[in-house]
């Protein structure tokens, strides 16, 4: 029996395989849909610029439950945006075309910017159906 075997290994709680960055990011969405309340200010976080392990995010998607919308986009791969339970705070994902996650974020916004039609495309809409009815 070598020394090592002496010293004294424990887990503890379900937060100890993780990263324990839930519970902060938790209160960032808080304030940030405080901010989109009382501002109008929407806010946008990057899942992919915190340290998280696979848990932390099964667990965040998991308190952040499920809402009434969901949309799916198809430009340059699929990308979906749902409604968690809390309404205002979207779950965005961004794939390629090979299905492999290029970003996923958490918006929180009365709607995700991915579903607000571009001024300019709302421009060549008019025209378009304008020239339509002419011809």
């Amino acid at each position: 029996m070598s020394g090592l075997d002496a010293i004294d290994v424990r887990v503890e709680g379900p937060g100890s395989l993780g990263t324990d960055n839930v519970l902060p990011l938790l209160h960032e969405i808080r304030h940030a849909l405080q901010r989109l309340a009382s501002t109008g200010e929407p806010t946008t976080i990057d899942l992919s610029s915190i340290p998280f392990a696979p848990q932390d995010r099964k667990q965040l998607f998991e308190i952040l439950g499920e809402g009434e919308v969901e949309a799916r986009v198809d430009a340059f791969g699929p990308s979906t945006v749902r409604e968690t339970a809390f309404p205002g705070v979207w779950l965005v994902q961004h794939l390629n075309p090979h299905r492999e996650e290029l970003s996923a974020l958490i918006e929180i916004a009365r709607l995700p910017a991915l579903l607000l039609t571009p001024e300019a495309d709302v421009e060549e809409s008019a025209a378009a159906l304008g020239a339509r009815l002419t011809a």
